[in-house]
């Protein structure tokens, strides 16, 4: 038989005892961690990383540095990528097309290499090195400060050199990043250590250490890969969409 709904009811007494005590936890609980879930980031920082200012395009000479191979070896880099001939390749902040031209030579002619910055200037210098070279699958796609204005679902494999750390948005570009990945596709992402003296020559705000990048990743929406930490002086991250 069923009860009686009446006795279903919780009296309006127990009821009033039962918002006290959820009160009087709240008001129990601890001070800082309502404060820290409240908190938002201070202009210019994100999740406590000061943002550093980007690159001019007056400065693309550093990036064809002659000493760029020792201090970086950049053919490991991209021997360590999962690449593949025919694949369409996104070089996120390409600057001056330094690792898109490597992108464009393992992708071969029948694939495609996106040189993606925002500063008009930059790609004009890419575009020029690259054809000074002779390689015609490189293409130039200007992106702001919170989308790279990719195609949605169509990369296979995003390359971010030294860059993600000045990105002024993050949210957004992780956000728009991911939407842009085919469904195989992964993001390598590549900074400077914090950690230990391989990176010294570096400025401390142009550096990410292993912990900050997972801080900041994983909430939005990747999942780690693989981690590769035998470049001289930079952190490999390879990031997929979260499953």
């Amino acid at each position: 038989m069923a009860r009686p709904l009446a006795r279903a009811v919780t009296p309006v007494t127990t009821i009033a005892r039962l918002v006290a005590t959820v009160v009087g936890l709240a008001v129990t609980a601890p001070v800082h961690a309502i404060v820290s879930a409240q908190t938002p980031d201070e202009p210019g920082t994100y999740k406590g990383r000061k943002i550093a200012d980007v690159m001019s395009f007056r400065g693309a000479g550093w990036l064809e540095r002659a000493t760029r191979i020792e201090e970086e070896n950049p053919d490991a880099l991209i021997a360590a990528l999962p690449i593949e001939k025919g694949m369409l390749v996104v070089d996120i902040g390409c600057g001056s097309g330094y690792h898109a031209r490597r992108l464009a030579a393992a992708v071969g002619p029948e694939g495609t290499v996106l040189c993606n910055d925002i500063q008009p200037q930059m790609l004009r210098i890419a575009s020029e090195l690259a054809e000074r070279e002779g390689i015609a699958n490189i293409s130039m796609v200007l992106g702001t400060e919170d989308d790279p204005n990719l195609p949605e679902g169509e990369v296979d494999l995003m390359l971010i050199v030294d860059v993600y750390h000045e990105f002024s948005q993050p949210e957004p570009m992780l956000h728009a990043m991911r939407e842009a990945l085919a469904p195989d596709g992964v993001i390598a992402l590549v900074e400077f250590r914090l950690e230990g003296r391989s990176a010294a020559h570096i400025k401390l705000d142009h550096r990410m250490s292993i912990e900050q990048v997972m801080k900041e990743w994983l909430p939005a929406g990747y999942e780690l890969v693989e981690r590769i930490d035998s470049l001289p002086t930079q952190h490999l991250f390879l990031f997929r969409a979260a499953r």
